[in-house]
């Protein structure tokens, strides 16, 4: 169970705090409901330069590496992540240093400079993390996965941008995205660790009460225009063959996303999964083989991703296929269900022990739903789900005309090979 409390201060920034006895750090996170999908075409990219430039440099703090010098002195692990729907800044340190923390993740938030010669240097940066990303085929391929399976529109888009938009953003674009976005109402910021609440509550409230009241309103649903399966093969020399197939799924208020998180298990959550077993163990097709569920407001869908020799492409989408033709057709025992249930029931039970993650999932929730359920409240909805709730919507998702398949690897991209792996997922 997670000990939290929330408080609301006057602007409408909700700020929650989770006291923990067992541990000597504290995270502190600001987590913000922005994020690549809230941009228009123009500034694809602008939600993650921006998080880039809020380390550029602050009134009290003007000087480039000044803000991750002054961490770096207390030891601290800390990022920043731009994802389709968020932004977040977080340090995890000692409860002693709680009070750097605290000072420089307000500043960046609330006092950014956004210098001119910075903007310019940080846009190289960029650059150079897109090239990074286009030359990592397994992250390219879940990229490209996605751009197919939710077409041209933002939740579509990647969340870095083309070198293309990037070049294109302007220090006025980045300024007016922050006004527009960065919002008391559009913010939670969570405290987890060994605290007294009633300080550190007095300490953020101080620290936040700036933030400026309001909430974004530039959300663009997402349209879901696929009729049919749809395949899309990227030549590139490569080692291995990454592949990646989804097919469109639930939002994160559906309550068929339990049963879809048992699905995913029972696919490729773990070393006991259908494609695990069968596509590595059993052939020694693959190093790599997993599913994954994404929900997103309005939208999801439910992937699987392999690294296969280049002459084994063909054998391993067939192998997927005929798995989760079985499943479709009721391969899945009352003991396969248990055993997923177990396996997320362990997960969850880790996943709770470190300050990062409970900062995270209390703000998460708080920001999303409007209230924050405890995972024992999440867990009790997995275990309610039956083995026909797993094989109504197996039978739902696995659909020919749902398909998307990504392939990056030494391929013919033309219309042929299309019609090929088309036809192979047409069996299902």
């Amino acid at each position: 169970m997670i000990n939290f409390e929330k408080k609301v201060l006057g602007n409408g920034l909700r700020v929650i705090l989770a006291p923990m006895d067992n541990t000597e750090a504290i995270t502190l996170l600001a987590l913000v409901g922005v994020g690549s999908r809230y941009e228009t075409k123009k500034i694809n990219g602008v939600s993650h330069f921006l998080e880039h430039m809020f380390f550029k440099g602050t009134k009290s703090r003007p000087e480039p590496g000044q803000v991750l010098r002054e961490l770096d002195k207390i030891g601290a692990d800390h990022n920043a992540f731009t994802s389709k729907e968020t932004t977040g800044f977080w340090v995890k340190t000692s409860a002693k240093d709680f009070d750097v923390a605290l000072a420089v993740i307000s500043d960046i938030l609330l006092e950014p400079l956004f210098k001119e010669e910075e903007v310019e240097k940080e846009r190289n940066v960029i650059f150079q993390e897109i090239d990074m990303r286009n030359d990592n085929p397994r992250l390219k391929t879940q990229e490209n996965l996605e751009n197919i399976v939710f077409g041209d529109q933002p939740v579509g888009w990647d969340i870095a941008g083309s070198k293309k938009t990037v070049a294109s953003i302007k220090r006025e674009d980045i300024i007016n995205y922050e006004t527009k976005n960065y919002l008391s109402e559009n913010m939670t910021v969570a405290v987890a660790g060994n605290f007294d609440k009633e300080k550190v509550f007095q300490k953020v409230s101080r620290a936040f009460a700036p933030v400026k009241k309001g909430k974004n309103k530039n959300f663009v649903k997402a349209k879901n225009f696929q009729k049919e399966t749809q395949v899309k093969i990227f030549n590139k020399e490569t080692d291995q063959t990454h592949l990646a197939l989804a097919v469109r799924a639930y939002d994160m208020y559906d309550e068929k996303r339990y049963a879809l998180d048992l699905l995913s298990v029972l696919l490729g959550g773990n070393s006991s999964s259908r494609l695990f077993s069968e596509i590595r163990e059993k052939l020694g097709l693959a190093y790599y083989v997993y599913s994954w569920s994404d929900q997103l407001k309005d939208c999801g869908y439910l992937g699987m991703a392999a690294g296969v020799p280049h002459g084994k492409l063909s054998a391993v989408v067939e192998n997927i296929v005929s798995i989760c033709s079985k499943i479709k057709k009721g391969d899945i025992s009352k003991s396969d269900l248990d055993s997923a249930k177990s396996y997320l029931r362990g997960q969850t039970a880790l996943r709770f022990e470190a300050s990062d993650e409970i900062a995270h999932f209390v703000a998460s929730q708080e920001l999303f739903y409007n209230e924050i359920k405890q995972p024992a409240d999440i867990l009790e909805k997995i275990e309610a789900v039956e083995k026909e709730d797993v094989l109504k919507i197996a039978r739902e998702l696995f659909r020919p005309e749902k398909f998307s398949l990504a392939v990056v690897g030494r391929h013919d991209k033309g219309e042929k090979t299309n019609k090929f792996y088309k036809k192979i997922l047409a069996s299902l």
